[in-house]
C-alpha cells in the first residue's frame, strides 16, 4: 500500500533527510510532502531543493524562510538574515531554476482528511481568505501572531480537517485534537520527524550536528535568568 509521509522543517539538513528516507524505506509509490522551510540555516539547501525538484514523489508547501528567499530572488527588497544570505549563495550555481521552484510552492496542500501548511491557520477564517503571513508565521492568537507566548492557534482550531504543520520547533511532535506539529528542531541539533498518515506513526532521526546554535543559546540564557 502506498504511503503519504509528511516531513517537518528540513532547513537544508539534507543528510538527515536521507537518513529519514532510509529509515522509512521509501517506496516508488510513496508520497512525500514537506511542511515548508526546506531551506536556510542548514548546510545543504541546494541539495534539498535538487531532490524535491527531480523526484516527482516530493512536494512541499512554502515556509517563511522559503517565502523570504523567493521574494529576494525575484528582486523584491526584503531584508534577509545572515543565514538567508548564506542560503542564496548556496543557490548561486542555478539561481533561476531554484527560484522558479520556490515560486511554484503553494501555501497549502489539501488531502482528504488533512491540510498541510507551514505555520498554521487562523481559526474561523475560510481557507480561501487565510493571509499568507498567517499561513507561514502564525503561532498564537492576538495582535502579534508570531509570538510564542499566548494561546496557540491549534488550541482554538476545531477542524474539520487535521492540520499538519511545522514552524514551531519542539523536542517531540505536537499533538492537538485537530493539529499535528512536526518541527522537532533538526537544524538546532534536535530531530527530523516524519508522520505516516496511513499508520498514524511518527518516525524520527537525530540531527548529525547543531547547524544553528542561536536557539539553544537563548534557551540557556533564559535558564540562567530564571
Amino acid at each position: 500500500m502506498s504511503r503519504t509521509i509528511i516531513i517537518g522543517d528540513i532547513h537544508g539538513c539534507f543528510d538527515e533527510l536521507c537518513d529519514l528516507l532510509e529509515l522509512i524505506d521509501l517506496q516508488t509509490d510513496d508520497r512525500i510532502i514537506a511542511v515548508g522551510d526546506l531551506i536556510a540555516k542548514g548546510p545543504k539547501s541546494a541539495k534539498v531543493l535538487d531532490l524535491f525538484i527531480n523526484d516527482q514523489r516530493f512536494s512541499s508547501v512554502v515556509g517563511n524562510h522559503d517565502r523570504t528567499i523567493r521574494q529576494r530572488l525575484r528582486g523584491e527588497p526584503v531584508p534577509l538574515t545572515k543565514q538567508q544570505h548564506d542560503t542564496i549563495q548556496q543557490l548561486d550555481d542555478d539561481r533561476e531554476r531554484y527560484s522558479q521552484y520556490l515560486r511554484s510552492l503553494p501555501y497549502m496542500i489539501e488531502l482528504r482528511n488533512h491540510l498541510i501548511v507551514h505555520a498554521g491557520i487562523r481559526p474561523g477564517v475560510p481557507l480561501d481568505e487565510q493571509m499568507a503571513s498567517d499561513l507561514t508565521e502564525i503561532r498564537t492568537m492576538g495582535a502579534d501572531p508570531t509570538r510564542r507566548q499566548g494561546t496557540a492557534w491549534y488550541k482554538i482550531y476545531r477542524g474539520p480537517k487535521t492540520i499538519l504543520f511545522g514552524h514551531w520547533p519542539k523536542k517531540k511532535p505536537k499533538r492537538a485534537p485537530f493539529a499535528i506539529g512536526l518541527d522537532t528542531g533538526c537544524v538546532y541539533g534536535g530531530q527530523l520527524t516524519g508522520y505516516i498518515i496511513e499508520s498514524d506513526e511518527f518516525v524520527s532521526v537525530p540531527a548529525r550536528d547543531t547547524y544553528d546554535g542561536r536557539r539553544k543559546e537563548k534557551q540557556r540564557r533564559k535558564k540562567q535568568q530564571s
